[in-house]
């Protein structure tokens, strides 16, 4: 189920594994990157940054940026991040960040629910507003896909 707004993203997925290690998958800054596809470094603990150059072809230019919010166990991560900031001259430190947040949930038969919510696009700058959640909205259908493959490894 995919639920989209002007100012919200949500995807959810069912993923055949343990909660501790989808956990792992999302909280481990070398297992994030690797199923994102960015060489993080930084640990994921509240306030903290995490950062490192992203590895995906067409965007390996560019430096991803995550500010830590929250960190509950097996259960809630949320970090703050600029949404589609892909033009190398620009600076995008003075913009208002969206929140993305990960909630892990026992899905019934075994495995892990994952949802994934990215909210706040309604503060970005009506300039970049529409084709950030357009990109952001198909760049999360993606890593869902991405990250199921990598805990099913």
């Amino acid at each position: 189920m995919v639920a989209k707004t002007r100012d919200r993203i949500e995807k959810h997925i069912h993923l055949r594994a343990p909660r501790s290690r989808v956990w792992r998958a999302l909280t481990n800054s070398e297992e994030f990157g690797a199923w994102f596809g960015a060489r993080l470094t930084g640990a994921f603990r509240p306030k903290s940054s995490v950062s490192g150059p992203i590895t995906i072809p067409g965007f390996d230019h560019l430096t991803l940026n995550l500010e830590i919010d929250r960190v509950e166990p097996e259960s809630y991560l949320s970090y703050r991040w600029h949404p589609h900031a892909v033009e190398p001259d620009v600076d995008y430190s003075s913009e208002p960040t969206t929140l993305v947040e990960f909630l892990l949930a026992d899905a019934a038969g075994g495995g892990t629910s994952l949802t994934v919510i990215e909210s706040g696009f309604e503060q970005i700058p009506l300039a970049r507003r529409t084709k950030a959640l357009e990109m952001n909205d198909g760049g999360w259908a993606a890593q869902m896909e991405n990250i199921a493959r990598h805990v099913a490894t």
